[in-house]
């Protein structure tokens, strides 16, 4: 017979943390009002989970910490994969991409289109830029109102593109339409039903830049694309699939995401019009409303990592081979790194490299081109002699990771 146990001792019991486990959202969700479904879990949790099983890193410090952080890299056929993807134009395209690479493979697809998008290279495009967009701010002061998507915002970026790449510019309405069908792959609001017409989109879009390869290998003409072929025909480091999916990434990269941003940040200032009034008044405050705008309303959302082994935020755990959504939409609204962060705030303190653009070695391409359509877009309307305002319906814009979409904008003028 066993002895009966003496009685211990009544001691408090020891008070566990209490760690909230991240709650899984369907894309319907997170795409209904990502702002105040970021603003709701960030005190509390590290990153969301989304359906298709990728994590949404929601804190400043964590998404400018991780997206250079070694225990990540660039998703490359991940992400696609797990929407059911497995073969055929799109998942050629992101094969073969620099956008989806990593080291030596990210290098040399990247490195033959480094040069030609240099900031200093960029800013001797400023000139036809700014003149690009004053003359289609003129145009519409005649009819009083102006489509600011598709009439303004669309042109610039694809105009100015066309005449860096050397493309015919009769053809831009053709390759931008392309473009923005094929760019939704990199939105988070695609669906199945989209697929065949991304797949098609994606198969012409292939088919015109092999065309321009072909032809300026034959024919050189001094552009863009011809010294691109030069370089990589002398280099022998890309294969024929390889050369020409580099140049599909600049088309999408430099159309779709520059449109949006022209739009959303008109759309914010016509919105406050004090603000409006005071760059009218001051052109130097230009680039920061630009940055502002960048800030508080982003045309991409967010930037996709891989990890590579288990990472730990805030005693949550991400297990290795995992999709990471890194949420600049987010992290630039986190009041722990931008107070007031509802505030469009013209004065407000701001790291020396937007954190929008992403950093490390895949920092984006077309940062100082972006930035400088931005900027010359703002300043035309601006520089109206006549004030500009919203017509009709405010601004919306779509969308919680990604490249996101937003409704055509209907202004006029006083």
């Amino acid at each position: 017979m066993k002895d009966k146990p003496k009685d211990l001792p009544l001691t408090k019991p020891t008070a566990m943390p209490c760690v909230v486990s991240p709650p899984t959202l369907s894309f319907a969700e997170l795409n209904a009002n990502p702002h105040e479904t970021f603003a709701t879990y960030r005190p509390s949790l590290p990153f969301l989970r989304r359906e298709d099983g990728a994590y949404l890193v929601l804190r400043a410090s964590d998404v400018r910490a991780l997206v250079k952080d070694q225990r990540t890299k660039q998703v490359e056929t991940q992400s696609i994969a797990a929407r059911g993807i497995a073969s055929g134009p799109i998942m050629e395209f992101v094969t073969n991409t620099m956008l989806f690479s990593n080291d030596e493979v990210h290098r040399r697809r990247r490195q033959p289109l480094a040069k030609c998008f240099s900031f200093r290279r960029m800013e001797s495009v400023r000139r036809d830029v700014r003149s690009l967009a004053e003359d289609l701010a003129g145009r519409s002061l005649d009819g009083g109102k102006l489509m600011l998507r598709d009439d303004y915002a669309a042109l610039i970026p694809a105009i100015t593109l066309a005449g860096i790449l050397g493309i015919d510019p009769s053809d831009v309405p053709f390759f931008t339409s392309l473009a923005y069908r094929v760019s939704k792959i990199l939105t988070s609001s695609w669906t199945a039903e989209d697929v065949p017409d991304i797949e098609a989109a994606s198969r012409e879009l292939k088919s015109y830049c092999s065309d321009l390869i072909i032809s300026r290998r034959s024919s050189p003409k001094g552009d863009f694309i011809s010294d691109y072929v030069g370089s990589v025909d002398q280099d022998a480091e890309l294969s024929a699939i390889e050369a020409v999916m580099q140049v599909v990434s600049i088309v999408i990269g430099g159309t779709d995401t520059t449109r949006a941003a022209i739009v959303i940040q008109t759309g914010l200032l016509l919105e406050r019009e004090d603000l409006w009034e005071a760059l009218r008044r001051d052109e130097d405050l230009i680039v920061p409303a630009v940055a502002e705008a960048l800030r508080l309303e982003p045309a991409v959302a967010s930037i996709p990592r891989l990890a590579i082994c288990d990472i730990e935020l805030d005693k949550q755990f991400i297990q290795s081979g995992s999709v990471l959504v890194l949420s600049t939409m987010s992290s630039l609204r986190d009041p722990e790194e931008f107070p007031r962060p509802e505030l469009f705030d013209l004065h407000r303190e701001r790291p020396r490299w937007h954190p929008v653009f992403g950093d490390g070695a895949h920092r984006c391409l077309g940062q100082a081109l972006a930035q400088l359509e931005l900027a010359e877009a703002l300043r035309a309307l601006v520089g109206s002699r006549r004030r500009l305002r919203l017509a009709g319906d405010q601004l919306y814009v779509h969308g919680h990771a990604g490249i996101r979409q937003v409704d055509e904008l209907e202004v006029c003028w006083d």
